[in-house]
């Protein structure tokens, strides 16, 4: 029976690999990239860095360009699905050509594979259309919102009040009602300059892990602007941001 692995490999710092992870590396014939076109080089570098420190001497590694996902339609869910559908059948092909009877397959994730990250419902996809029969494991991994708390020195939660992941997307359409801490993902828009500011405080964090992280953290109407522009100047200068941040009602 072949196998595969969907490893979290941590938010950006080599020390966010788990002992899990680095077992996991350590057994994995085979590992597939899927290559986006907004990573840079210093990402691949990274995970070629994983490998090298922690991968079996014999290992192989395939790089495939990744599925494209069309931005602009407003039809965002129906974009998702189709995206997932030719990244499923990309998967489906590696698995086929690449991985040989009884060996193991691996395709490394940013942060934790269950949060915000399609690899899961993937492999479920192909596994569901009959074609290569594999059994699949995920190794959990350092998320950025993990990462982000732990460098502003805070919690997620506060007592007895619950905390909601959410998008970029979701936020500008006002800050959600019946929760106070609130963690944003997947914000290409800087939806916090969009919101009404009053009694919000912000923890910020981009690259986190990486020699270019950066913090910021205040009442969100003075630092929103400053956060603003450090993540254009970031963007401008990698050509590419990965960041979150939380949103917390200041304390009474």
């Amino acid at each position: 029976m072949q196998h595969i692995l969907v490893i979290g490999i941590g938010a950006g710092d080599p020390d966010h690999l788990t002992l899990q992870a680095v077992k996991a590396l350590a057994r994995t014939d085979v590992f597939f990239i899927l290559d986006k076109n907004e990573e840079r080089q210093d990402l691949i570098r990274l995970r070629r860095r994983m490998l090298a420190d922690h991968a079996r001497p014999d290992h192989r590694l395939v790089e495939v360009p990744d599925a494209e996902r069309d931005r602009s339609t407003p039809a965002y869910a129906a974009a998702v699905d189709d995206w997932r559908h030719r990244r499923a059948d990309i998967v489906e092909q590696l698995v086929a050509e690449h991985l040989g009877p009884d060996e193991t397959g691996a395709f490394l994730v940013w942060g934790d594979p269950s949060l915000y990250d399609s690899v899961i419902a993937v492999v479920e996809e192909v596994l569901a259309r009959g074609g290569p029969a594999f059994e699949y494991e995920v190794i959990a991994g350092i998320s950025s919102v993990s990462a982000l708390a732990a460098r502003h020195r805070t919690t997620l939660t506060r007592v007895g009040r619950p905390v909601q992941i959410t998008t970029g997307r979701r936020l500008a359409a006002g800050f959600p009602e019946g929760v106070d801490d609130v963690v944003v993902m997947l914000d290409g828009r800087a939806a916090f300059t969009e919101i009404d500011p009053e009694g919000l405080d912000i923890y910020y964090g981009a690259y986190l892990g990486t020699p270019d992280e950066i913090l910021a953290a205040g009442p969100l109407a003075q630092t929103a602007p400053q956060i603003r522009e450090l993540r254009e100047q970031a963007r401008e200068r990698k050509g590419w941001i990965m960041d979150t941040y939380l949103l917390r009602r200041s304390q009474d």
